[in-house]
């Protein structure tokens, strides 16, 4: 969390907070299906009809219209809180869940969609992945197809169809289509055929151009993809970090352009960690203002499952990094105003609340996960020296009072 909002300030997204209930009428029918099934409802004292927030794009939504005058446009926000789903728990997924949001709202240039994806990236490196790829793709892509087809009073069907391609397969997708959606054998199967493009970004668009010809909803599509791929090409992103998947649909009705979904190379089948997209008339739900959106969230939960598996979690117990070991009770003080200075100095320092043999003290480090223990005894105090033992190299040094400080920062930094 904190290295969330390291990487959003450096940004430039300010933080916010939104309640945790909203009236169910704010909610409703702003996700899917499947969103409105899964809301936490009910009456309050008051005979309210409130729920509880499912994700923090739609309470967000309705904060910015209600206050977008004083705060000005584009405003960019972060928050990171709870939310809740009542769905069947499962591995990285839970019923209530803390989401890491980033939007911007206020201006539909391109260029706050393609920032979005360089968020997501350079957060995902500050967290510590070094393998996982950006997928991307554009609503108006399949919306300039369907349109081609007459079929876009159906896109709503179609897309929760395509949204479960990785999961039911093309065949029992078509006949979803077909029996479901209600569209021509011939339109599911092209449609399909078109979500199963592959390759690099400049063919799969080449292709996607053929299928949706001259459409102007398509070539919306098209022109925002090949500038936000160029432009990564010219800043340095890797090309192995993002790839053109136009099977991703977002589950969620409110998307209306760029979509993003951040899986981890080593760990694909726990979903993606980071999606998100462009929603251009969320807002409007709330106002007649024109306020476009776009960002995403990072699903911490399901992030740190992530981690745990692929061994990245550390088993430390404790924020503390330094332990002062107290050796002789009738130091106390002394022991207490070094625990100060530390913190003063910027090392997070845990002082031991009482005089134990100094064995006790070290299996209570080693157990909490601290990486230095600093010792003194009477002989210590009178030369004024501290002993510094690293627990993570096994080795301990004999340092001036003066010198302490200075000495564990470069520990810490190692």
């Amino acid at each position: 969390m904190g290295i969330a909002r390291r990487v959003y300030r450096s940004f430039g997204f300010s933080p916010i907070d939104t309640p945790a209930l909203e009236y169910s009428e704010i909610l409703l029918g702003k996700g899917s299906d499947e969103t409105d099934k899964q809301m936490f409802r009910f009456q309050d004292q008051g005979e309210r009809d409130v729920a509880m927030r499912f994700d923090l794009t739609i309470p967000f939504a309705r904060f910015a219209a209600q206050h977008i005058g004083q705060l000005g446009t584009p405003f960019k926000r972060y928050h990171i809180g709870t939310v809740w789903r009542a769905e069947k728990p499962q591995k990285g997924r839970y019923r209530e869940f803390i989401q890491c949001d980033f939007d911007t709202i206020g201006t539909d240039s391109n260029a706050s969609d393609i920032e979005t994806l360089f968020v997501i990236h350079d957060l995902m490196e500050a967290i510590g992945f070094t393998g996982f790829t950006i997928r991307v793709n554009h609503r108006q892509l399949l919306n300039g197809l369907l349109d081609r087809h007459s079929v876009v009073d159906k896109s709503v069907g179609i897309l929760r169809a395509l949204d479960k391609l990785a999961k039911i397969g093309a065949d029992k997708v078509i006949a979803e289509m077909v029996d479901g959606v209600g569209i021509e054998k011939a339109t599911a199967e092209q449609i399909l055929e078109f979500a199963q493009l592959s390759g690099t970004p400049a063919s799969i668009l080449s292709d996607a151009e053929s299928l949706i010809g001259d459409n102007e909803r398509g070539q919306v599509g098209l022109t925002s993809l090949k500038e936000l791929f160029e432009t990564c090409r010219k800043v340095g992103i890797e090309d192995d970090r993002i790839a053109l998947d136009v099977s991703i649909a977002r589950g969620l009705d409110y998307y209306t352009g760029t979509i993003y979904e951040t899986f981890l190379s080593d760990l694909p089948g726990i979903g993606s960690v980071c999606s998100g997209g462009r929603y251009d008339n969320l807002a409007g739900l709330f106002t007649k203002e024109k306020l476009p959106g776009v960002g995403a969230s990072l699903g911490l939960d399901r992030l740190l499952a992530a981690m745990d598996e692929l061994g990245l979690v550390k088993t430390a117990s404790t924020p503390a990094q330094v332990l002062v070991a107290m050796f002789d009770g009738e130091k106390m003080a002394e022991y207490l105003a070094l625990g100060r200075r530390l913190r003063s100095a910027g090392i997070s320092a845990e002082v031991y609340p009482q005089a134990r043999k100094i064995q006790k003290q070290f299996q209570y480090a080693n157990r909490k996960g601290f990486r230095v223990v600093v010792i003194a005894g009477s002989r210590e105090f009178e030369q004024q020296v501290w002993n510094v033992k690293d627990l993570e190299l096994g080795t301990q040094t004999e340092v001036a009072d003066a010198d302490l400080a200075a000495s564990l920062h470069g520990i810490l930094s190692r």
